[in-house]
């Protein structure tokens, strides 16, 4: 039920929402950064420094779960409350639920159950420590400040490059100035040479008082013609603006439309009959499917309609399944806290350990008494046995004291 759950929300969230930890995973790490997080967590804990995708992805979970805690007891405890440094062998669940109820106290709202943090990995994870992050930012007063961009000064060499262009840049203008004046001089004026025909026509009609002889060489002629002949040409350019090229151009193309007019005037036809005729089959297939299919499209939009509803009443009953889930959760972590105290007091009362000492106790008592009584015993003896010789002696004194007294009285 908690994936089909999970399901429903990320398409709701849409197709963005399982790229979120990413996102909020790089913000988390530039607000750790910002905390200095690196001299007072990681050369603490002798800890590696976090990648930009660590709680987006799953790589440890051990170490992830370790780390989240570890990340959250010290924000927390930066953020102004007092908070316990998680250890190694500490229950999961209550540390859990401890973080969750520290994040409520910041006023967060937890919609996720708690299991979600014991993987150590997940857009949760990452929520959970941002908040936390953005809690001490707030009691250390930090905000955000406008960008400051540096100038950028431009180099003398950019400057040497752009006069480099702009002399080559006025060489090429000259060059083609040149090459613009070589070709207006290979192109004859028509007005200066009907002005030198003129000169021409009034000298030739005075009549010449003598017979002219000519002195050059006939060589030299033939030179001189064969070297000025290319220049003699006569080029007239044709001016585009020419309204009767226009013209020309225009019945030609006149002329081709009309060919092709009539070539294609024959397939379009037939293709509007072809498409004509098959308008009128679709139309009327159309019809007589609409009229068998009218019952079933009735149908299908009364089921459609119902489809809709459903979906409406899922959504708000999948609305109150995961609050219904997170109170499930709390409720069976709590319960195993209570079995594992009801398993802790029935193994200490089953536990056959104590009697087994207060017997081996009690047989070591009893060989110690013996001993004693062994040794009492012993100690006895020998105060009898010294009493006794100290009589022995006693009487033996007496008796020695007694025979001189009887000597002397027989004297």
């Amino acid at each position: 039920m908690s994936e089909d759950s999970r399901r429903v929300e990320d398409d709701d969230r849409g197709p963005g929402a399982a790229y979120q930890a990413f996102l909020m995973m790089e913000d988390l790490l530039d607000k750790l950064k910002l905390l200095s997080y690196e001299d007072e967590v990681l050369r603490k804990q002798n800890m590696k420094p976090l990648s930009r995708h660590y709680f987006a992805l799953p790589t440890n979970p051990g170490e992830q779960f370790y780390m989240f805690c570890t990340l959250a007891a010290w924000l927390i405890s930066k953020a102004g409350h007092h908070f316990d440094q998680p250890q190694e062998y500490d229950d999961p669940n209550a540390t859990i639920s401890n973080i969750l109820s520290e994040l409520r106290s910041f006023g967060y709202s937890v919609d996720f159950p708690p299991s979600r943090l014991k993987a150590g990995y997940g857009e949760q994870v990452c929520y959970v420590l941002d908040c936390f992050a953005e809690e001490v930012l707030k009691h250390i007063h930090f905000s955000w400040k406008r960008p400051t961009y540096p100038t950028e000064e431009q180099d003398e060499e950019n400057v040497i490059e752009d006069d480099a262009e702009l002399t080559l840049n006025k060489i090429e203008d000259e060059i083609a100035e040149e090459d613009s004046d070589n070709d207006q001089e290979h192109f004859i004026d028509l007005n200066a040479l009907s002005a030198q025909t003129q000169k021409l026509n009034t000298k030739e009609s005075s009549k010449p008082e003598e017979i002219l002889e000519s002195n050059t060489d006939a060589a030299e002629w033939i030179l001189e013609v064969e070297r000025v002949l290319p220049q003699l040409k006569v080029t007239i350019r044709t001016d585009n603006k020419d309204w009767r090229v226009h013209v020309d151009q225009m019945h030609q193309h006149r002329d081709g439309i009309d060919t092709s007019l009539k070539e294609t005037k024959g397939y379009l036809d037939k293709l509007h009959n072809e498409v004509a005729k098959a308008l009128e089959k679709v139309s009327s297939r159309e019809k007589y499917i609409n009229n068998q299919l009218e019952q079933l499209v009735q149908e299908y939009r009364s089921v459609q309609a119902q489809l809709s509803e459903a979906k409406e009443r899922y959504q708000q009953a999948s609305g109150g399944v995961t609050e219904r889930t997170r109170i499930l959760a709390e409720i069976t972590e709590e319960l195993e806290k209570v079995k594992q105290e009801m398993e802790e007091k029935g193994s200490s009362m089953t536990d056959g350990a104590p009697l087994v000492k207060i017997k081996q106790a009690l047989t070591k008592l009893k060989h110690e008494i013996v001993q004693m009584d062994i040794r009492t015993g012993v100690v006895e003896h020998t105060l009898l046995q010294s009493t006794l010789k100290e009589k022995s002696n006693m009487t033996r004194d007496m008796h020695a004291l007694n025979i001189p007294e009887s000597s002397i009285g027989a004297y």
